[in-house]
């Protein structure tokens, strides 16, 4: 038996308690209470599931490898956070008695976590140069992230750029769309504009972003719908390049990615664990060692980062973690993507609660 779930009990749970109320409740239009019967099994170790369960009420029994069992009453503390969040599972769970529970898939939490947190990036504020207004592609390759980019990737990415005129008011990128295109500015300015019920609708003006300045990339990366809207200020011309392009010539070149082996070697070696999930969910688990910074605070704070050491950034499944990993190679960080994410059974052996 199944039953609705109410947005606000969400909140009780970890990191769920700190999304915003447009996406609990789409979380929780895709919930439900399940009850399981006492002496039933609820999950296996070695399943890999892809979900996230939550004790509403009852007594859950866990049981590892060895034979060893602990048990999880839903008065305790502890179930404000998932049940053995390890893929695959390092333990089987079985209802010691009758129980309620809901499970959410790992994908739609991930995405919906990215989408809050990129909600929240500030675009830093640049001034126009009206001097270099023509001179785009000069700025563009003045950007730290192309000193990293092949020249053969930036050629074709010239090549297969296209120029698109627009005019005052247009709107370039509607919040909440899928990414399509990564933008530069060519000649002009826009504004950076956030929607959201719990403003009352309201249009919150982020940023103005001047010639060239590229934007669009955060849904392209973690494949998350657009967290703004981008307005244009003035008529001008902008450069857009299709996502395929973006991902195949920008993306993946910046993008490098380690396995747990790989990334525990780099950091014997003297590169830095990055966690880059909510503070709940870092507190929760996270891997002995780790900085902590927010993907949402990571564009104000990447600056008081030092230069020297090499950066393994992580979240759970890797969709907010390879948004930050971006935004490290841009600003001129040596930063990689830990495959899989903390999730991944290697990674979660070697976390901390």
């Amino acid at each position: 038996m199944s039953l609705p779930f109410d947005s606000q009990k969400l909140r009780h749970f970890v990191p769920l308690f700190e999304m915003s109320q447009d996406n609990l409740n789409e979380l929780a239009n895709k919930t439900s209470i399940e009850t399981l019967a006492a002496d039933k099994k609820l999950f296996s170790q070695g399943e890999q599931d892809n979900f996230t369960y939550y004790l509403l009420n009852g007594e859950v029994e866990f049981i590892d490898s060895d034979g060893n069992k602990s048990s999880l009453a839903s008065k305790s503390k502890q179930c404000r956070y998932p049940l053995e969040h390890h893929q695959p599972r390092q333990k089987t769970a079985i209802s010691k008695t009758e129980i309620h529970y809901f499970k959410i898939d790992n994908d739609l939490l991930d995405v919906l976590l990215t989408w809050d947190q990129n909600k929240n990036y500030i675009v830093n504020e640049i001034g126009s140069n009206e001097d270099n207004e023509n001179d785009w592609m000069t700025q563009i390759l003045q950007l730290e992230i192309f000193r990293q980019i092949p020249p053969a990737n930036i050629q074709a990415m010239f090549q297969r750029i296209q120029s698109l005129p627009v005019k005052k008011d247009e709107v370039i990128i509607k919040q909440g769309d899928e990414g399509d295109f990564y933008y530069i500015i060519k000649s002009g300015s826009c504004r950076v504009i956030q929607n959201s019920k719990e403003t009352g609708d309201k249009e919150l003006k982020i940023a103005d972003l001047e010639a060239g300045i590229g934007f669009g990339e955060d849904a392209l990366i973690s494949n998350s719908p657009r967290n703004a809207s981008i307005i244009m200020n003035t008529d001008g011309s902008l450069m857009r390049l299709a996502k395929d392009d973006f991902i195949e010539l920008l993306k993946e070149p910046i993008l490098k990615t380690v396995n747990f082996n790989e990334a525990e070697e780099m950091v014997n070696n003297g590169a830095m664990w990055l966690d880059v999930r909510l503070v709940s969910e870092h507190n929760n688990k996270n891997i002995p060692g780790s900085m902590h910074i927010p993907l949402f605070l990571l564009r104000l704070n990447a600056n008081k980062l030092s230069h020297d050491p090499k950066y393994i950034v992580y979240c759970d499944t890797g969709s907010r973690s390879a948004s930050a990993t971006y935004i490290l190679n841009e600003k001129g960080y040596d930063a990689y993507l830990l495959e899989g994410g903390l999730i991944s059974s290697q990674a979660q052996q070697e976390s901390a609660a």
